[in-house]
């Protein structure tokens, strides 16, 4: 039963989340067909980020996620996503209906993410590490799988929209034949101030500072890791060629670190939570700064590297969540890893929309190298929760 139900709401969440990055795959295509603004391509992407903070800010005050059965919240939510998203094929590209699409599915999409944690916490205790990080591995290739598609379909990039539109209506579906484990607890009332133990308790507060770092690097990488390796490879080779290897390059270090989250599962139930998230916030951080000073160079040496980034920059994510699960009352986990997400993509909207402005103004090495400044916040608040043990 236990391996039905994750195996069921792991591909849910693959299905689903291939509609993060669908216009971060598509924008090369797009611009061939219309003329965007930086800030235009960029609002395409970061709208969905603010679109999801819009909506886990709601479903964390209302405890949407404790207080409903999460699978038909799943449900709505990814089908939802779905139809939002298929609004693409019939509005003009970078137009702000499109953009608008993209805030709604965003919206809709923290009824996904922070909902299929909720589920899937409650399955068990002693492995929750494993279980947390490999979902969100799933997450991760879900997220990686427009590149896949957008590959597949060749310049056509409404057939990229069209298969991740349909597989996210198809997820809402699926989710409604996941079971619930035997530690799902619901909330026996409405309380928005089940929230304020982000302030209020310690370890959650300092888990939230770790994850408030990790956000800091991952989605700004996650959207441009293809324009900015599009523009390194370009200095060696023909600039289609390199856009074709920019987006081999992205799919594969995405999807490789969502293998590597279960694997962190695995460490981090044997040598900690805290452990894991400060190793992974290293290697990670390191690699931003090996990119920064590789750009340009041989396209081989930045393809590895960039790799290694992609599988270290995202196991860490789950273990901050397992960190709140653990210190929270288990019928305020689904609130406060709601809330979690929610200040987590309130700062990549930020980042991600402004990385290509500051790319433009200061270059992409720059740009790069800072990212690694979120690293080193989130392992120094990591060493006082440990110092808390």
């Amino acid at each position: 039963m236990k391996f039905r139900a994750i195996s069921l709401l792991m591909l849910a969440e693959v299905m689903a989340m291939a509609l993060w990055f669908v216009s971060a795959a598509v924008l090369p295509d797009i611009l061939r067909e219309v003329t965007l603004s930086p800030m235009r391509q960029a609002a395409l992407t970061s709208g969905v980020q603010a679109g999801f903070v819009i909506g886990a800010l709601m479903s964390a005050v209302l405890g949407l996620a404790d207080r409903f059965d999460p699978r038909r919240v799943f449900a709505v939510s990814a089908i939802g996503a779905g139809l939002f998203n298929a609004t693409l094929l019939v509005s003009e590209p970078g137009s702000l209906a499109a953009i608008a699409a993209r805030v709604a599915t965003g919206a809709l999409l923290a009824g996904v993410y922070p909902v299929g944690m909720k589920i899937v916490v409650g399955w068990g205790r002693e492995d929750r590490g494993f279980l947390v990080g490999a979902l969100v591995g799933a997450l991760t290739l879900g997220s990686a799988s427009p590149h896949l598609i957008a590959l597949a379909g060749g310049a056509d990039w409404r057939f990229t929209v069209g298969v991740a539109s349909l597989a996210s209506i198809a997820s809402g579906i699926l989710g409604l034949f996941v079971a619930l484990g035997p530690h799902h607890a619901i909330a026996a009332r409405f309380d928005a101030t089940a929230i304020t133990a982000a302030w209020t308790n310690r370890r959650v507060r300092l888990a939230y500072a770790g994850y408030l770092g990790h956000m800091w690097e991952l989605y700004a990488m996650w959207a441009w890791i293809a324009a900015a390796t599009a523009m390194s490879y370009a200095a060696t080779m023909p600039l289609a060629a390199a856009e074709q290897l920019s987006i081999v390059t992205a799919f594969i270090a995405i999807g490789a670190g969502g293998l590597a989250c279960a694997f962190a599962g695995l460490a981090a139930d044997r040598i900690g939570k805290a452990n894991v998230t400060i190793i992974a916030m290293g290697l990670s951080g390191a690699s931003a700064l090996a990119t920064a000073l590789t750009f340009g160079g041989p396209s081989r040496l930045t393809f590895v590297i960039v790799v290694i980034w992609g599988i270290t920059i995202i196991p860490d994510s789950a273990q901050f969540s397992a960190l709140v699960a653990d210190a929270a009352p288990s019928d305020q986990a689904g609130s406060l890893m709601t809330f979690q997400t929610a200040l987590g993509f309130a700062l990549t909207f930020v980042t991600v929309q402004i990385t290509p402005v500051l790319a433009t103004h200061f270059g992409w090495p720059i740009v790069l190298a800072g990212l690694a400044l979120g690293p080193v916040f989130g392992i120094a608040a990591m060493f006082r929760l440990k110092a808390m043990d």
